[in-house]
């Protein structure tokens, strides 16, 4: 899929969960596209990334408030201002039904899949609002209507209130805050893993297949989409070019409106 040379151009922007999957995807683009970028992630792989890019990294676990207030503060240290923030960080790690789930199994998908967006919302936006402005996105999932997920279901209906909230009460600070929210998307083998434990009998077999199923069944064009078509749409919403765009979550889901 083509970028637009130049559209980030003169812009600073920082990509969480920048190691792999999305976040990866929408690095590359910007940096195709001219933005100059600070790539974050909790695994050392990002090096590897800012190498390819000639970005900068920084290694975080965003899903402490400390870990989020650090990685922004040496963002901006290097940067000198963020205009644009995409958060990436999230994804289910348990497939069953909800009632199978322990409650610290509960906590985990919450911390994982809303607190990092939360943190980081919460770190930069002093920094935007003093120099006038800037654009979060944040990735949601259309899995806010989804079987054997629940909790991660939650997790990123939390995160498209916190979109919808913070664009009503930053809009005067000139900041907005948009998401999209990625149905089923293909990618390489994890090289972080999640800490999706094995399926080990038949049952969690097809309690995992279910859900591939319904995301499925939920897209009118019956597939996956790609990572170019994910990256495609946040960076649009971060650009310019949406610039009357704020509080809403796009859905890139192939029809699913999650």
């Amino acid at each position: 899929m083509s970028a637009h040379p130049g559209r980030f151009a003169g812009k600073r922007a920082v990509v969480t969960g920048a190691a792999q999957g999305i976040g990866l995807a929408v690095a590359r683009r910007l940096a195709a596209e001219s933005a100059e970028l600070v790539l974050v992630d909790r695994s050392d792989l990002v090096r590897e990334a800012a190498a390819e890019l000639k970005a900068e990294a920084v290694t975080a676990d965003l899903e402490a408030y400390p870990g989020a207030e650090d990685a922004l503060g040496r963002a901006l240290a290097v940067l000198g201002g963020v205009d644009v923030l995409v958060n990436t960080v999230g994804g289910a790690i348990q497939f069953k039904p909800f009632t199978e789930f322990t409650a610290e199994e509960i906590q985990a998908e919450v911390t994982r899949s809303l607190l990092p967006t939360l943190w980081c919302c919460r770190a930069v936006l002093p920094a935007m609002v003093e120099q006038g402005g800037g654009t979060i996105v944040n990735v949601s999932s259309a899995a806010t209507r989804g079987i054997h997920r629940i909790p991660y279901s939650a997790a990123k209906g939390g995160v498209n209130a916190l979109t919808a909230s913070l664009a009503l009460e930053y809009a005067d600070a000139g900041v907005r805050v948009v998401a999209t929210a990625p149905g089923g998307t293909d990618a390489p083998p994890r090289r972080i893993p999640r800490g999706t434990p094995p399926r080990r009998t038949e049952r969690e077999e097809e309690w995992f297949r279910a859900h591939i199923d319904q995301t499925v069944a939920s897209s009118l064009m019956k597939r996956y989409g790609t990572l170019d078509e994910q990256a495609a749409a946040i960076c649009f919403l971060a650009s310019d070019e949406a610039s009357y765009i704020t509080g809403t979550v796009l859905p890139v889901a192939g029809g699913d409106l999650g």
